[in-house]
């Protein structure tokens, strides 16, 4: 069973007297929540806490997610999909059918229902939360990642582009393509930036990343952590970037692994390795 994780906590100084110091933790005004559907997948419901208004991600089962937003009293106004892969985009036409005056936003028209074709870089809002749209392609040729953020947290929905501890497959694109997503795109975000991906593959992810670099004492650590948990959304920019292979192409011990020295050379490898590794 999944557990939900709400990631809407901050501890901050309230006031210092003399050499007390008094914390509370308070609620921020971005509230992101995982919901486990299909098999392994993964929606999610975001409400700006200090306007109500929400919006769901890849909400392929809207049976469970709605319940969700009715649940914290939010007002839904806007549907994010990050590919049109069905197991991601299978639930829009229901939802808009449920909800009048959604925006639908998507890379494509291959998105069902879309009516908000973005732009790379193009920005919206969410209450107050900024969202913007990052154009990752290679698992389609329309995905697209949403980076969110509000004054205190940001967040990043990776789609089936970036996984913890792997990636998506180059069903539509190339290695090159993939480099750019991972490394030029994502890889470029605030480290603190929490991912929230698609699917639940990380421990099958971090056993393949185990084969590339078996001495990364941060994958050592990743994996004993994962070992305990069955839900492992979200990770972070900064920690994909010391242990998940796809966002380490330049490392040498990466290179090594895979007899390869360009970096696209390398990201193509590991994805041809991986489809391959049981």
């Amino acid at each position: 069973m999944f557990r939900t994780s709400l990631t809407n906590l901050k501890t901050v100084l309230i006031q210092k007297r003399g050499n007390r110091m008094i914390f509370q933790t308070k609620a921020n005004a971005m509230k992101v929540i995982p919901v486990p559907v299909l098999e392994d997948n993964y929606s999610y419901v975001v409400i700006d806490e200090s306007t109500k208004e929400a919006a769901v991600v890849d909400p392929v089962e809207p049976e469970k997610v709605l319940p969700v937003v009715e649940q914290h009293g939010a007002n839904l106004k806007h549907l994010i999909t990050t590919h049109h892969h069905s197991d991601h985009s299978g639930g829009n036409e229901k939802l808009v059918a449920q909800r009048e005056n959604l925006t639908v936003y998507g890379g494509e028209d291959r998105v069902p229902a879309v009516n908000h074709l973005v732009k790379d870089g193009e920005e919206f809002k969410i209450g107050n939360i900024v969202a913007k749209a990052l154009f990752t392609l290679c698992h389609t040729r329309g995905s697209v990642s949403f980076f969110l953020q509000d004054k205190d947290d940001k967040v990043v929905f990776t789609g089936d582009t970036l996984f913890i501890g792997g990636c998506g497959r180059f069903f539509e694109g190339t290695a090159d393509q993939m480099y750019n997503s991972l490394i030029n795109v994502l890889g470029k975000l605030p480290e603190e930036t929490k991912v929230y991906c698609g699917h639940e593959y990380t421990k099958g992810n971090l056993r393949f990343a185990e084969s590339i670099e078996p001495n990364n004492q941060a994958l050592k650590d990743k994996i004993q952590w994962a070992s305990k948990n069955q839900q492992t959304v979200p990770s972070t920019i900064g920690d994909e970037l010391k242990f998940n292979p796809f966002m380490r192409v330049n490392v040498d011990d990466v290179k090594k692994a895979t007899g390869k020295n360009d970096p696209i050379d390398v990201m193509g490898a590991l994805r041809e390795m991986k489809n391959n590794f049981k």
